[in-house]
């Protein structure tokens, strides 16, 4: 432990954040770097515990209070160089993760827990500066061909693993650019694209090749992928959502999150809709149903759209202020947290079901909401019970239905291949050995495990990547974790 009383010496301290009024005009990231001086400070708060729980519950197992502390010495490329040990895209979860580690923090107990995601990024984008962050190459070959189909978290990070040490990678992407949920599933005001494409240009250049526009089942038969490859590796995310089936669902305006991030995505990105096609919340009374990441995106979306009101719909009841932290510790605390989108102008509504959408002609002008009340068994689960009131209506000529996602497409790749399926409707692969029934076929990330983090997806990936190699090699060299 560097300074015993660093978390007593400087208060928790988070990175700037640019001022409302501005940040909704524009679709750049709007939460800066923390400068170095901030980020030593931070890194100094951190008690170097005996039993690091922060370590435990971060998905990738960052060594985080060893890096804190290479911070706090200013000895940054040896911080960068520890984390890059564990996390293939610290840029990334820098960026995007929820910062688990950071509810497990001892410090979380007085409610103050070390800002290790914003350290974190602040290694990263110094590494990217000062030219640390360079192309691994193999200098061995191992002769063998691994097709990733993919090219979200999970495919990229198994993609880097296996192509440094000396595998043949081609990864397969649907879409028209590489970077799967990270391009067109994530706004530009939490990740700008030009993040994704350096880390791209470095993949590129470390050797693995990127092909658009190749649909793994529907374009390119899955008999012929496994006949060009000596293992295939599908990684291709989560995407059915769940469904919202109520009376007027079908209305015109009522859209799920996935194609309306990915529009303005596009837009920012070049492209140009037709007005018919175009899903635009300038100026309408805008519900977004559903409390998750990917609801507050959709919020955060039509604000900087010039939505005139924006209401979230959460299905959960409001959770408390306070809680005892004792009880949940390490866990996150399910307490009431400030959203970015609570500043912005966002109206949250909470323990509400939607229960239908009403119209005026074909297209859609109000929800229909009833309360929810719910009910804590003695097995511990929780069900829910409706109200017997008349059904609040909440205005709406747009409606994004964010309520997660069921589990992988199925049909094309999965059902072709006749992959078997958990009882959730994800691809059945070892927990160890992401193998699936079909021989020589891996699955990792969101496909295997459903929806989750991009941090878990990066855990998958390199773990995937290492089954993989002991696979075709009988060993490998690739960490664990």
């Amino acid at each position: 432990m560097d300074d015993p009383y660093g978390f007593l010496r400087y208060p928790r301290q988070e990175a700037r954040k640019e001022p409302v009024p501005k940040r909704v005009r524009h679709w750049h990231e709007y939460v800066h770097v923390m400068p170095d001086r901030q980020a030593t400070r931070q890194a100094n708060r951190c008690m170097d515990c005996g039993t690091p729980c922060c370590h435990a519950f971060c998905p990738v197992h960052n060594l985080i209070p060893e890096w804190n502390s290479l911070v706090f010495n200013a000895h940054w490329q040896r911080a960068y160089r520890q984390l890059d040990s564990t996390n293939n895209f610290p840029e990334l979860t820098g960026r995007l993760c929820p910062a688990p580690c950071e509810h497990a923090c001892t410090l979380s107990l007085a409610d103050h827990p070390v800002t290790i995601k914003a350290v974190e990024l602040a290694i990263a984008e110094r590494a990217w500066q000062r030219g640390w962050v360079r192309p691994r190459t193999s200098k061995r070959k191992k002769g063998r061909r691994v097709i990733v189909v993919g090219s979200g978290p999970a495919g990229l990070a198994c993609a880097q693993q296996l192509v440094r040490v000396g595998y043949a990678v081609t990864v397969l992407e649907k879409a028209d650019r590489p970077g799967g949920l990270l391009r067109y599933g994530i706004p530009d005001y939490r990740l700008e694209k030009t993040v994704l494409e350096r880390r791209l240009t470095q993949l590129v250049a470390e050797g693995v090749q990127f092909r658009t526009g190749i649909h793994a089942g529907v374009t390119v038969p899955p008999g012929e992928l496994c006949r060009s490859a000596d293992a295939v590796v599908l990684a291709c995310g989560a995407e059915q959502p769940r469904k919202v089936i109520v009376p007027g669902h079908d209305l015109y305006g009522i859209h799920y999150a996935m194609p309306y991030l990915e529009q303005q995505n596009r837009r920012i990105a070049g492209s140009v809709f037709d007005t018919d096609e175009l899903i635009d919340a300038r100026g309408k009374d805008v519900v977004v149903i559903g409390g998750g990441d990917t609801g507050h995106d959709c919020v955060g979306t039509a604000i900087r759209q010039g939505a005139r009101q924006v209401t979230q719909v959460q299905y959960h009841e409001r959770p408390p202020r306070h809680a005892n932290v004792l009880s949940y510790w390490p866990g996150p605390v399910p307490v009431l947290r400030t959203a970015d989108t609570d500043a912005e102008g966002c109206k949250r509504i909470w323990g509400w079901d939607t229960v239908a959408f009403d119209g005026h002609g074909d297209r859609v002008s109000c929800v229909l909401l009833q309360r929810l009340q719910w009910i804590k068994h003695k097995d511990g689960s929780w069900h829910k019970r409706r109200f017997h009131e008349p059904p609040r209506r909440l205005a709406a000529q747009l409606v994004l239905i964010a309520v997660g996602f069921a589990h992988p497409v199925h049909q094309g790749l999965v059902e072709t291949m006749m992959l078997e399926l958990d009882g959730r409707g994800n691809v059945m692969a070892d927990s160890k050995t992401y193998e699936t029934d079909a021989g020589g076929v891996f699955a990792c990330g969101d496909m295997r495990r459903g929806q989750s983090l991009v941090v878990w997806a990066i855990n998958e990936g390199r773990q995937c990547a290492r089954s993989v190699d002991m696979h075709l090699s009988g060993y490998s060299d690739l960490p664990y974790v």
